[in-house]
């Protein structure tokens, strides 16, 4: 373990990433979930061998911070020890409740070890870039509509029985629908796309594809009518709504699962086994990692589950949907990371603290340009720069902001927005729409005043 990821690449348990604050790993374990004792293993190995913050991410991956380069060694040695296997190669994803929810319209899991093994068999892992992945949706209560992919499949009922609908790049709103198939066929047009990507280099996506390569795929295997075949729906603007994974959802038997979100996906690794602690006592069996930057409490009855919500509630995790964190994405920030500018979570929490009523629009809180919190484009977008603290409107932590304030004074700016809102804002119009009213001219005037 003595060369780190470089940035871009996937910082596994092997290839730890450099960040401000040591290295950083991010583990997907292969189960899906862990026991509530193995997590508490993990978070006390993090204790010991990292700064103590547990983050889980947007795609619900678990992250460990702040290690060194022997540390992280043995933070290896002990999640081996623990029995924790973990993903390697390239991300096959499928939903948070997979296999346990009853409403989806059929179990993932089979299918996406099917597509795991053939294109391990093709020897395309090392032919395609670490970010190049596939999701494997079953429909249910949370689906990964909101996880953008190179390919995505998503179950659907047809006449014969459940198919897949294949779609490539973005999101599962915008994604370029190519056909509906069975699960062989599915699996085959899956792997001959990754076949495409990989022959266009490393750092090519699904987004590269040619529209002839998209027509070959879409005549490749299908069950679709043909008015459907090969229907580009991808080139619609817009994403799809984040996975709303915090909240309160029914199992089979009488059984529920608690969603519990950690503010801008980050909670220190004590406050987790505290939770956890309190989860096992109330009949938790599993825990699983969600989109959304939460987790889920399987296993326990109906009638337990007021308790950990409150307790979880009590400790500063997020335990409502409404809550106005979760419509603010914030990475660390300084002094996390060396290459933040501003205090970002500071910021955020004041922001959420003062302004609740107008955040029915997404911002986004970057220490860098980077925007590794939020690469897409947000309502209004807070950068660390040379300049200050920069407001972009309506686009990504890389747009030349409209406006500047001093590092300290951005939360201060984010309210002066919050009362222009106020102000302008129509009977009946959200604060989105009154915000794209107002136009990146009107809100940087806002965000300046003094």
């Amino acid at each position: 373990m003595n060369a780190f990821s470089r940035r871009g690449a996937c910082p596994a348990l092997s290839a730890p990433m450099q960040t401000g604050d040591g290295l950083l790993v991010r583990l997907n374990p292969v189960a899906g979930g862990l026991s509530p004792k193995l997590l508490i293993g993990l978070a006390e190995s993090a204790l010991r061998h990292g700064n103590g913050i547990m983050e889980v991410t947007a795609r619900g991956s678990l992250q460990i911070r702040g290690l060194m380069p022997a540390s992280a060694v043995l933070l290896a040695a002990e999640v081996d020890a623990l029995g924790i296997a973990v993903r390697t190669g390239m991300p096959v994803e499928t939903g948070p409740l997979a296999g346990v929810d009853p409403m989806e319209i059929a179990d993932p899991r089979p299918l996406a070890e099917r597509i795991r093994a053939a294109v391990e068999e093709a020897g395309l892992p090392q032919r395609l870039g670490p970010k190049v992945s596939v999701v494997v949706d079953g429909g249910g209560q949370l689906t990964l509509d909101a996880v953008t992919a190179d390919v995505r499949l998503k179950a659907v009922r047809g006449g014969a029985g459940v198919l897949w609908t294949v779609s490539v790049a973005r999101d599962g709103q915008s994604a370029a629908r190519l056909a509906s198939a069975d699960e062989d066929a599915a699996r085959d047009i899956t792997v001959a796309a990754l076949r495409m990507i990989a022959e266009k280099g490393r750092e090519a996506h699904a987004r590269d594809l040619s529209e002839r390569q998209l027509a070959s795929l879409a005549n490749w295997h299908s069950f679709a009518p043909p008015s459907v075949v090969g229907e580009m729906s991808g080139r619609a603007e817009g994403g799809a709504k984040e996975c709303q994974s915090i909240g309160l959802f029914n199992l089979a038997a009488s059984k529920v699962a608690p969603g519990i979100g950690l503010p801008y996906g980050s909670m220190p690794a004590g406050k987790i086994i505290d939770l956890v602690q309190r989860a096992l006592a109330l009949g938790t069996t599993e825990i699983r990692l969600a989109p959304g930057r939460s987790l889920l409490f399987l296993g326990q009855p109906a009638d337990a589950c007021p308790s950990l919500p409150q307790a979880a509630a009590t400790l500063g995790f997020i335990t409502s949907p409404a809550d106005p964190r979760t419509r603010i994405a914030a990475c660390p920030g300084t002094p996390a990371c060396a290459s933040g500018q501003i205090a970002t979570r500071d910021i955020a929490e004041k922001v959420a603290a003062e302004n609740a009523d107008i955040l029915d629009f997404t911002l986004h809180i970057s220490g860098c340009a980077k925007g590794c919190a939020h690469p897409g484009a947000a309502a209004l977008t807070l950068v660390g720069g040379e300049n200050g603290a920069g407001l972009v409107v309506n686009a990504t932590a890389k747009a030349l902001p409209a406006g500047y304030r001093p590092r300290y004074d951005a939360a201060r700016g984010i309210g002066r927005v919050a009362a222009a809102i106020r102000s302008a804002r129509l009977p009946g119009e959200t604060a989105a729409a009154c915000l794209k009213r107002l136009g990146a001219a009107g809100v940087a005037e806002a965000y300046q005043q003094e």
